[in-house]
């Protein structure tokens, strides 16, 4: 009963869940635009794969989520990769804990490489802003056929951890500046440099590298966020979007990534890849 005798009846307790429903069903708006529900699920379409993938293989998602946001969500290659990085900042959060606890993480190997990607991340984010949209979209392209290329070619092993002697330390300086400038110009996580260096040149387990270089992103991919929202590239709405899917579903690739042998994961991710390419090169020639 309330003040004058009338029933009172409390209203439903918003939970965080209840609140993303509402949020995602009713609608968002931005610049007098209504974002419809089909964008929204796309993007957590986008969000789930690329989390998948990101936990499977140690790689940010980027690599996937790029391509589909640009097929699915009509994103240009700029919008895109700075999008993508938003969302792989969580995904790699989560797949770096879940490496971390079942023993396959060098802290100070992933620190160091994160020390290295911080200033790389922002070359790369400036390079995004200033490079002509064509040569990044066939960058990106040469950049998924080496990758592919490699894990076609090369054996991964599963063996011991490494040992970060004072040579190796400016080696993984290196990397983290490679890595931070892929990372803010692609829009990628860098996993797809840093996993298959670590394995050949470092000489770390195919497990390790992927849980070493998930944690080096966290940094690297929150300071090119930063600096792409700064720039104006990125809508955090889009990126916050699909990186809870991505967070989400990156449990599930690694616990895939426990299971399968380091030979049929290169493969799978390589034939990945390829299709990804396609994908790429048809759009590019479409849109000449």
């Amino acid at each position: 009963m309330d003040a004058r005798g009338r029933d009172y009846v409390m209203p439903p307790r918003e939970t965080p869940a209840t609140s993303f429903v509402l949020y995602t069903v009713v609608s968002l708006r931005r610049g007098g635009r209504v974002e419809t529900v089909r964008r929204i699920l796309l993007l957590l379409l986008v969000g789930a794969v690329g989390g998948f993938l990101s936990g499977m293989f140690g790689v940010g998602g980027g690599i996937v989520m790029v391509p589909l946001l640009v097929w699915l969500i009509g994103l240009d290659q700029r919008h895109a990769a700075a999008t993508s990085l938003v969302a792989i900042v969580p995904s790699a959060v989560a797949g770096a804990i879940q490496y971390g606890v079942a023993g396959h993480l060098d802290l100070l190997a992933g620190l160091l490489i994160a020390a290295g990607g911080i200033g790389g991340s922002l070359v790369g984010t400036r390079l995004l802003k200033q490079l002509p949209l064509g040569w990044l979209r066939w960058l990106f392209i040469a950049l998924l056929l080496v990758t592919a290329v490699r894990l076609f070619f090369e054996v991964p092993v599963r063996g011991e951890g490494f040992e970060v002697s004072p040579a190796a330390v400016a080696g993984l300086l290196v990397l983290g500046l490679v890595m931070g400038v892929a990372s803010g110009l692609f829009g990628i996580g860098g996993g797809v440099i840093a996993v298959p260096v670590l394995i050949a040149l470092f000489g770390a387990s195919d497990l390790l590298a992927k849980g070493t270089s998930l944690l080096a992103m966290i940094p690297t991919g929150l300071t090119g966020s930063i600096a792409n929202t700064r720039n104006g590239l990125v809508r955090p709405r889009d990126g916050i979007i699909a990186g809870l899917a991505a967070t989400a579903s990156s449990f599930g690739g690694v616990a895939v990534a426990f299971l399968m042998t380091p030979q049929l994961a290169s493969v799978l991710f390589g034939i990945l890849l390829v299709l990804a390419i396609g994908q790429m090169v048809f759009r590019a020639i479409r849109d000449r």
